[in-house]
């Protein structure tokens, strides 16, 4: 599927100020005053047939910002070639991955070649430009997501996420923190982030797993899949995450709640569609996107319409744009060259999202190798935004013959070796970094600072120092409860620095700001103990009682964690939670994550009390639906070996979208698994698999569309490292895999399917396959 480096190339340049936006000091516009906008396609083409490199100074004049801000340059090359994920240290240097060998050409030729690098920028003489380039580590191949924890700094480097002690700004002892933090060889399907949230639990987009440092130790969790390429928090620690096609995605609840039962594929409150709207509006045509030969991606005047590449997403809490802007969700879109504004509102745990403007962007470029990639809150409260700068986006796996046209003639493979680091800041107001110091009690002063870069990057000093001077300082915050996000920090403060007591907790349990009892309720299973466990039990036992509508999904999402030291008090809790608000879809999967190994148990209690109307009873047996296909699937063991292309290929190209057991993913691709399009057909699946398929499909009777998956599948026919029996294997392993029992395709199939629709662009519709 398309992600932030493979959804899009934009073709040609078109003009016009967006209304409400003006450009940077002396940006020239295209379009001529007095004259309408060309929208004949031909003309825009001609007008626009090459894709000039420029300087810095050039591509700012090109952008057109929100009115009252600007955008400054922070760094560019030399000093930094093709950026995809950065970090900030309490001095204020920004950490950079470069991935400098990402798609050479169109072949993607050497993008193996180990010339990846770790480098730290520095502002050396305060002016608010960086110059000065030190190389932390090279010789990495496609790195791809970096995390300061204590004395050393995490790295992504398919397949493997290593820890690297820091020594004088080199790299020290290196541990090996998981060997399969990546699986597969797809560059576009390979988790990313990093991010250190506020429960100090690193979290990845595109994974399933959490990472924190325990002393010498590195644990890991299973948590929820989230998204594609980037993550965030905003104040109160909740995650925000997008896929290509999707503006902003969320979750209502704590990122460590609901993980807990791995037969439940969804949990009610997480993976939220939380704008819907998934809008652009380019300053410029872009007819160079992957699917741009297809109806309704472009509209009549060749601007991209829909998301292809949202991506590295940020929730605004640097505090110098003033209140309006706080909490808003910024999204990067490189295949438009613009960065999207939303503003989100809170109701309950609930979070909505509106696009903030109609018709226009916070920030759009009419530069087409403008690639903002990741944006970040920044140590002085700008906006930073990661620009890839490059003409090609598109990683060579699903790169269509369109547009493989499209770079030739305009020459867009090269340069590799450019990219930038902006600022957005208020036009009128100074943007001064914070320095984060080393004495702890300045430290947890600084837990009130209205920037919320400042805020995480205290917290994480605080517990990467453990300075036990710091624990009353702390304790007294946390009493500040009308300071709510304050004493969110020093509650997880304490808890890092293992320093946090169940009398800290239990108060909080009973303010009446839902935010603080937000915060205590998911920080409870790291105080609780078996000697301790009965009065936080007896609390949630009374929340329910007092029908805490905000709790009540937190209160079973804690059954585990009693469970472990009084099943029949945790049992007693998720059933009283489920009477208490039966209706109450989160309540219901709340209790789900709860119930490992014993759904069926919960099940047949519900079928004897008759409460078959429930929504538990209701999901309860779509859990076990889903638990009988497990248990009567193929040993992937087997299959692997009898098509070992078929399941390498599988793993690397299908499976991030289509899920390790065939069942499909919640926003990307619907189930293979018991597929009549898998098991039907060879010469629809084929065409399928070859071409692509566009809008919406039903499988087996039910109706997959979007938002419920992605609009489109991408071939892999034009994938020229793919040979026929490849294909073949791919296939035959997909048709025998899970509960699925259908014949082989031979790659004499592939090749006769090739001579029927050769030539062809355009993906199947159901409808067109339907007449096949």
């Amino acid at each position: 599927m398309k992600s932030f480096i493979h959804s899009a190339l934009l073709a040609v340049t078109c003009a016009g100020m967006l209304q409400g936006c003006q450009p940077n000091s002396n940006t020239q516009v295209v379009q001529e005053e007095g004259k309408p906008l060309e929208t004949d396609s031909v003309k825009i083409r001609e007008m626009y047939a090459s894709s000039p490199v420029l300087s810095p100074e050039a591509s700012l004049k090109k952008m057109q910002v929100e009115e009252g801000f600007t955008v400054e340059l922070v760094a560019a090359e030399p000093l930094i070639n093709s950026p995809v994920a950065m970090t900030f240290d309490e001095k204020g240097r920004i950490w950079v991955a470069e991935m400098q060998n990402y798609m050479p050409d169109t072949a993607g030729t050497g993008e193996g070649m180990p010339t990846g690098k770790i480098v730290i920028l520095e502002d050396k003489n305060g002016d608010g430009t960086f110059d000065d380039r030190k190389v932390f580590l090279d010789s990495l191949v496609l790195p791809r997501a970096l995390c300061l924890v204590e004395d050393g700094l995490l790295v992504a480097m398919p397949p493997n996420l290593w820890y690297y002690e820091i020594k004088q700004d080199k790299p020290g002892k290196r541990t090996l923190v998981d060997n399969s933090y990546t699986q597969g060889g797809n560059v576009e399907h390979e988790p990313n982030g990093l991010l250190r949230a506020m429960d100090n639990w690193i979290y990845s987009a595109k994974f399933t797993k959490r990472y924190r440092k325990k002393g010498d130790k590195w644990l890991i969790e299973k948590t929820h899949f989230r998204g594609q390429w980037g993550i965030a928090q905003d104040n109160h620690g909740r995650l925000y995450y997008n896929n290509n096609s999707q503006n902003l995605l969320g979750d209502y609840f704590a990122s460590g709640m609901g993980a807990a039962n791995a037969n439940q594929q969804t949990v009610a409150g997480f993976d939220v569609d939380l704008v819907g709207n998934n809008r652009v509006y380019p300053a410029r045509a872009t007819t160079g996107v992957n699917r741009g030969y297809q109806e309704g991606v472009l509209d009549k005047d060749l601007r991209l319409v829909n998301f292809t590449a949202a991506c590295g997403p940020v929730i605004y809490r640097g505090g110098l744009f003033g209140e309006k802007y706080s909490q808003n969700a910024f999204v990067a879109e490189p295949a438009a060259n613009l960065i999207k504004r939303n503003i989100l509102t809170e109701k309950g745990y609930q979070m909505q999202g509106a696009q903030a403007y109609a018709g226009r962007e916070f920030l759009a470029s009419t530069d087409e190798r403008f690639r903002p990639v990741n944006l970040y809150d920044g140590p002085d409260g700008g906006l930073y935004v990661l620009d890839m700068y490059r003409g090609v986006i598109q990683h060579k796996f699903y790169l269509t013959d369109y547009l493989a046209k499209e770079i030739a003639q305009r020459q867009l493979e090269q340069p590799i070796t450019f990219g930038r680091i902006y600022r957005i800041v208020p036009a009128k107001r100074a943007a001064k970094p914070v320095v984060v110091p080393h004495e702890p009690i300045q430290l947890v002063k600084l837990l009130q600072h209205t920037n919320g870069w400042v805020r995480d990057k205290a917290q994480q000093q605080l517990v990467d120092k453990k300075n036990p001077q710091a624990i009353p300082a702390l304790r007294q915050l946390l009493k500040e409860t009308k300071q709510t996000i304050a004493a969110a920090h020093a509650l997880w403060a304490l808890e890092g620095m293992d320093a946090l007591r169940p009398e800290d907790v239990l108060p909080l349990l009973k303010q009446p700001q839902w935010s603080i009892r937000m915060q205590a309720l998911s920080v409870v299973p790291s105080v609780m103990t078996a000697k301790n466990y009965a009065p936080f039990a007896q609390v949630l036992k009374q929340l329910v009682a007092k029908r805490d509508s905000l709790a009540a999904p937190y209160v079973a999402f804690l059954a585990p964690s009693i469970r472990q030291f009084d099943k029949s008090a945790a049992d007693r809790l998720v059933q009283a939670v489920v009477t208490q608000f039966p209706k109450n879809k989160y309540v219901a999967d709340a209790a789900i994550s709860s119930m490992q190994g014993r759904e069926e148990v919960f099940y047949r209690k519900a079928m004897a009390a008759k409460d078959t109307s429930s929504v538990l009873h209701v999901r309860l047996g779509e859990v076990l639906e889903d638990m009988r296909k497990a248990k009567h699937g193929k040993n992937p063991e087997l299959l692997a070996k009898e098509f070992p292309v078929g399941a390498k290929l599988y793993q690397s190209t299908c499976q991030s979208c289509h899920g390790a057991d065939g069942n499909g993913v919640k926003r990307l691709a619907p189930p293979l698994n018991n597929s009549n399009w898998v098991t039907g057909s060879k010469s629809r699946l084929l065409s399928i698999v070859l071409y692509g398929m566009t809008g919406p499909v039903k499988v087996n009777g039910l109706l997959y569309q979007t938002p419920d998956i992605m609009g489109e599948m991408p071939g892999i026919g034009h994938n020229k490292a793919l040979s026929d029996k490849d294909i073949s294997e791919l296939l035959s392993f997909i048709r025998k895999s899970w509960n699925n029992n259908a014949g082989k395709v031979e790659a004499a199939d592939v090749k006769q399917a090739r001579k029927v629709y050769e030539g062809r662009q355009k993906a199947f519709t159901m409808g067109e396959l339907n007449t096949l």
